[in-house]
């Protein structure tokens, strides 16, 4: 076997491996994700919720959603709805601190109860498998994508589908975003 066919077996076999890695994770609950205080879980946890997945950061210019965020699981939360925030640094450094720090910056700040996750990277060569899946284009035709910058917002239906995404200029509070989450409520909460 000469260096050629070599190297390119050894590409085939690390991509055979990557696609099997992608390939057991079938859905959006079988993501392993880090909580802001370190434990691993999935996010089966919240299956059969309507979650509004974001990537935030406290030094950016839409830091103050965090409170908007804050106010829409307030009013949903026993409705179904879960917010859930993913610090990232991928854009300027505005994500500088510890998973501590983090959080402590969003309960004072804000009096954040929503869940928050340790920092991961949401794009680049270490972009974590929750917005791989997120931004695919297979995996969701209508609203893969890049993420364009901090405060990216992903609403995703009871059964574990992408059902929206609004960009960061989309304040939490506005109309759009407000009557989408309505719609994607559990059926079955809204009937009790």
């Amino acid at each position: 076997m000469n260096k050629l066919n070599t190297w390119v077996g050894v590409v085939l076999i690390t991509a055979t491996v990557a696609c099997s890695e992608r390939s057991s994770m079938k859905s959006l609950y079988d993501i392993p994700v880090k909580t802001i205080q370190g434990e691993s879980i999935t996010l089966n946890e919240y299956r059969g919720k309507t979650l509004l997945i974001v990537n935030t950061a406290s030094r950016c210019g839409f830091t103050g959603q965090y409170e908007g965020l804050q106010a829409l699981y307030k009013t949903y939360q026993d409705q179904g709805l879960v917010v859930l925030a993913f610090p990232s640094n991928n854009f300027m450094g505005q994500e500088p601190g510890s998973n501590e720090a983090i959080a402590t910056f969003c309960e004072t700040r804000f009096q954040t109860t929503f869940p928050l996750f340790a920092k991961i990277d949401v794009k680049g060569k270490n972009q974590h498998p929750l917005f791989a899946w997120l931004t695919s284009k297979q995996s969701n035709p209508s609203f893969g994508g890049g993420i364009s910058w901090n405060f990216n917002k992903f609403l995703i239906s009871p059964e574990g589908s992408v059902i929206n995404r609004f960009g960061s200029r989309i304040d939490p509070n506005q109309k759009k975003l407000i009557a989408a989450i309505e719609q994607a409520l559990p059926k079955a909460v809204l009937q009790q």
